[in-house]
């Protein structure tokens, strides 16, 4: 220590036997040094904190892509359409479908819910939306409005190999809401172009909202129902009738006997024999 430069010889010696003894015997610095006089040391918590490695920069993310979905309408009308024209088949329509951004309906639904039975058939039928079944299974008209459709179908002699099903929204709305007009606007090409490619001998819409979109009528159901007229597909035109939806003769029963008036008629028309009265 310091203070031991300012004693004897003797006394020094002394202090040296004395350090020995305690078990001090070794030497720490060349030098002596006064510890009293330095700096107290940092406490144990700011130590760790120096002892930590020098923080890397920042890393800045990359900006987000934009969403389709922040578009203007029209813009993302004018991309679904050149989206359902790019499609020459039923199956690159589908796949093009599975992966499409520009409708908010395909993010909050299970599945796509393309179409159901022949796409060679006669017979196309085309309804609103799926609804809670269909959105589990992927499949139009497989909940209690489509067995009941099933049912109707066997009354004239057909079945689901005889008929091709779709609907003008392909994904279920969140809690079977009704899809909103900007909604069915972006979907409407897509299905046209559905229509177009399968080609059917007759278009049956179910429903008044699928015969408004796909003909532009104001008449509600019950006064367009039945009424034949002639559908736009591309190069042709398809005799089409609407007639009541399923789920509206399950909720009204009474109305049953209107639908099948028009599924006789339909019969009709497949037999070659005009509207069927």
């Amino acid at each position: 220590m310091a203070y031991a430069q300012t004693l004897s010889p003797d006394a020094a010696a002394q202090l040296l036997a004395w350090y020995a003894e305690m078990g001090v015997d070794i030497a720490l610095d060349d030098e002596p040094r006064d510890r009293f006089a330095e700096a107290p040391p940092a406490p144990a918590a700011a130590r760790l904190v120096q002892d930590l490695p020098e923080p890397r920069a920042r890393e800045v993310a990359p900006a987000p892509v934009p969403s389709m979905l922040a578009l203007p309408h029209e813009q993302l009308l004018g991309d679904a359409r050149s989206a359902a024209a790019s499609a020459s088949t039923l199956e690159e329509l589908r796949a093009l479908l599975e992966s499409y951004e520009g409708i908010g309906l395909r993010r909050t639904a299970t599945r796509l819910v393309f179409a159901d039975g022949n796409p060679a058939a006669r017979v196309m039928m085309v309804g609103e939306a799926p609804g809670r079944e269909e959105d589990r299974e992927g499949v139009p008209f497989v909940g209690p409005a489509g067995q009941l459709l099933d049912r109707m179908l066997a009354a004239i002699g057909l079945d689901r190999s005889g008929v091709y099903i779709a609907n003008v929204v392909p994904w279920r709305p969140p809690g079977n809401r009704t899809p909103t007009v900007q909604e069915m606007e972006l979907c409407l090409p897509f299905i046209r172009r559905q229509i177009e490619l399968a080609s059917p001998d007759i278009l049956v819409m179910l429903g008044g909202s699928a015969a408004a979109a796909l003909t532009g009528t104001k008449d509600g159901i019950l006064k367009a129902r039945g009424r034949w007229t002639e559908y736009g597909a591309g190069a042709r035109t398809i005799p089409a009738v609407a007639t009541l939806h399923p789920a509206y003769l399950l909720r009204t029963p009474l109305q049953k006997r209107l639908a099948w008036r028009d599924f006789r008629a339909l019969k009709a028309r497949l037999d070659g024999g005009g509207s069927g009265g």
